[in-house]
């Protein structure tokens, strides 16, 4: 075959190429038809929106495992920008549960692939990544704040050794002395003779009679 026969050939064949990408894209099926009338068009593929998700919830953290170890534990991944553990407010113990907050989104992704059922002091961690519409807007309010337990003994013996007034001592000998008549009636109700010793100061000393001498 000749130089010629070829470049004849090499045309014939773009053509017959051309011809085929056309049909097929007209045979193709629409998938937006206009209600007037007229051609159809494709409707231009979009990509997934990027997950954006940066806070993590944390269940089942282990007792010992609070914010200065599991800041130093998360920060090997990347850097924190809010970490929170759930304590009770009247004894500041762990809930067992918190929330991490990372500055990349891809960290998050990491951390919440990698560690959730991961085995730490006999619990498996629970990790789930919060929707960011799904975070509640008080979530980090006050989450730098260390909380420091109320002391219940120190408000407990202020409460018992506090000055009262007559009123309140007679009531509070009051109830007193009722528990101690349902300990009696127990005891005697169990077949046990047992003589309860008397509570002392019971029985207070009536007020001395001033007497004025006589001009």
């Amino acid at each position: 075959m000749g130089i010629k026969a070829k470049k004849v050939m090499k045309k014939k064949l773009k053509k017959a190429s051309s011809h085929f990408s056309v049909s097929a894209r007209k045979n193709e099926a629409p998938d937006f038809l206009p209600l007037e009338g007229g051609p159809g068009r494709k409707i231009p593929e979009q990509k997934p929106p990027e997950d954006k998700v940066t806070v993590l919830y944390i269940g089942r953290i282990p007792h010992g495992f609070y914010e200065k170890e599991m800041e130093g534990f998360f920060s090997q991944f990347g850097k924190i920008k809010r970490l929170r553990i759930a304590r009770n407010k009247k004894t500041g113990k762990s809930k067992h549960f918190g929330f991490i907050e990372f500055e990349s989104p891809e960290v998050a992704k990491i951390v919440a692939d990698c560690m959730h059922n991961q085995l730490l002091f006999e619990h498996l961690l629970q990790v789930y990544p919060i929707p960011s519409e799904h975070v509640h807007p008080k979530l980090w309010r006050g989450f730098n704040y260390r909380y420091k337990p109320v002391d219940r003994v120190q408000i407990e013996r202020k409460l018992q050794n506090k000055e009262r007034t007559l009123e309140e001592q007679n009531k509070f000998v009051e109830n007193i002395m009722k528990r101690d008549l349902k300990r009696q009636k127990r005891i005697e109700a169990a077949g046990i003779e047992y003589e309860c010793p008397e509570i002392v100061g019971i029985i207070q000393p009536a007020p001395k009679k001033i007497k004025f001498a006589d001009d």
